[in-house]
C-alpha cells in the first residue's frame, strides 16, 4: 500500500480514457461470451469448457504482465495477488451456484444464459461497492478497521461452517427476502420458456422462473461481494487494480462452472483455506489502519508505529495466499480420495 491519499499521494493516477478502454474491453469480452457460448442454448462440453477455461485465465495473466510492465512491479504484483483471491473466492461461490440451479431445476442448457447474467449484474454491483469503498477509504482512513475486523469475523465464521459440516452442493437453497418477495409477488409461469424472461400470454406479461434464477444468482454474488472487495483493499489501494481483478476472476467463471462443478465437493478444505486468507488480509488491514490511525480515542488520534517486523510486503501476501491455496487443495483432494477408498466395498 505504498501509494494512498493517508499518505499524501495521488490517490488514482490511471488517466480517464485508461479506464474507459479497460471497461470498454471488458464490456467487449463479455457480449463475445455471449455470442460464442450462450446466444445458442447448449450444454457445454468438458473439452469446451477447459479451452475456455484456461482461454480466460491466460488473458487475466497476460492482462497482469501489462499492469507489472506499463504501470510498476508493485502494481502488477498487487493485480496478482488480488485476482488469485478473487478467484478463489468466485469459486466458493460455485458451490452455491450449483446449488442454486439444482433446487430451481434449471435445465443444463439454460444454465449458461442465467449464469453469464448473473456474472454481469456482480461485476455492475461490485464496480459500484468498488466506487464507494474507494471514496471511503479516501476521506475516512478508520475505514481501514472496520474492513480489517468484517474480514475477521468472516473468516471466522467459515471456519465453525467448516468445522460443523462439510459444504456440498447438495445442500438446500433458501431464498433471501428480496427473491421471497419476487416469488411471491410477480406473476410467473409454472416453467421454462427456453431462455426467455418473461412472455406474454392472453395479454398478460408473465415472469418465467429463468427471471427469479437470475435474480437469485445476483443477490447471493452481492452477499458474496461483501467480502471479496474488503479483501481485496487489503492488498491494494488502487481502484483500478480492485476492478480489474474483481472483472477478470468473474471473466470465464461460466466456463468454470461447468468444468469443476462435479468436483466442488471435493474441495472439503477450501472453506478453511479461504477463512486462513481472509484472516491473514484483515490483520493486514487492522495494521494498515493503526498506522494511518486518525481516531481520537487511540494515541490521540496519532498514527500508531508498528514493529517493522509486522510490516507485511505484497510480495509475501501472495506467496501466502498461494501457499494456503496450494496445501488446502492438495489436502482436500487427498482427503477426497481416502473417503472414497473407505467407502468402497472390501477395502
Amino acid at each position: 500500500m505504498e501509494q494512498t491519499a493517508l499518505e499524501g499521494v495521488a490517490y488514482d493516477v490511471v488517466p480517464t480514457w485508461v479506464w474507459l478502454s479497460t471497461i470498454g474491453g471488458i464490456a467487449a469480452i463479455f457480449v463475445f461470451d455471449f455470442m460464442t457460448h450462450v446466444r445458442h442454448a447448449h450444454t457445454p462440453t468438458f473439452k469446451e469448457s477447459a479451452f475456455w477455461s484456461v482461454f480466460y485465465i491466460t488473458l487475466a495473466l497476460l492482462f497482469g504482465v501489462g499492469v507489472w510492465y506499463f504501470w510498476d512491479r508493485t502494481h502488477g504484483i498487487e493485480y496478482f495477488a488480488g485476482f488469485i483471491t478473487e478467484k478463489s473466492l468466485s469459486v466458493d461461490n460455485l458451490f452455491v451456484f450449483v446449488i442454486i440451479m439444482k433446487s430451481f431445476q434449471v435445465p443444463a442448457a439454460y444454465q449458461q444464459k442465467a449464469l453469464l447474467i448473473g456474472i454481469i449484474i456482480a461485476l455492475i454491483m461490485r464496480g459500484i461497492f468498488i466506487a464507494l469503498g474507494a471514496a471511503a477509504i479516501e476521506r475516512f482512513s478508520w475505514v481501514f478497521y472496520i474492513f480489517g475486523l468484517f474480514l475477521l469475523y468472516t473468516a471466522w465464521k467459515l471456519v465453525v461452517e467448516s468445522m460443523n459440516h462439510t459444504k456440498s452442493t447438495d445442500e438446500e437453497y433458501e431464498p433471501n427476502a428480496l427473491v421471497k418477495y419476487f416469488q411471491k409477488h410477480l406473476p410467473t409461469t409454472e416453467d421454462y420458456r427456453g431462455t426467455a424472461l418473461t412472455v406474454v400470454e392472453n395479454g398478460k406479461r408473465y415472469f418465467t422462473p429463468m427471471f427469479i434464477v437470475i435474480l437469485a444468482l445476483g443477490m447471493t454474488d452481492l452477499l458474496f461481494a461483501l467480502d471479496s472487495i474488503p479483501a481485496i483493499y487489503g492488498l491494494t489501494d488502487a481502484p483500478y487494480i480492485v476492478f480489474t481483478a474483481n472483472a477478470f476472476a468473474l471473466l470465464g467463471l461460466l466456463q468454470l462452472y461447468f468444468l469443476i462443478g462435479g468436483l466442488l465437493d471435493r474441495l472439503v478444505y477450501l472453506g478453511i483455506g479461504l477463512s486462513l486468507i481472509l484472516a491473514f488480509i484483515g490483520v493486514k488491514l487492522i495494521i494498515h489502519a493503526v498506522e494511518a490511525n486518525t481516531l481520537p480515542f487511540l494515541n490521540d488520534g496519532q498514527p500508531i508505529e508498528v514493529p517493522p517486523y509486522l510490516h507485511i510486503e505484497t510480495e509475501f501476501s501472495l506467496a501466502v495466499i498461494i501457499g494456503i491455496l496450494v496445501i488446502t487443495t492438495v489436502l482436500s483432494l487427498l482427503k477426497s480420495r481416502s473417503d472414497a477408498r473407505k467407502e468402497r466395498p472390501g477395502e
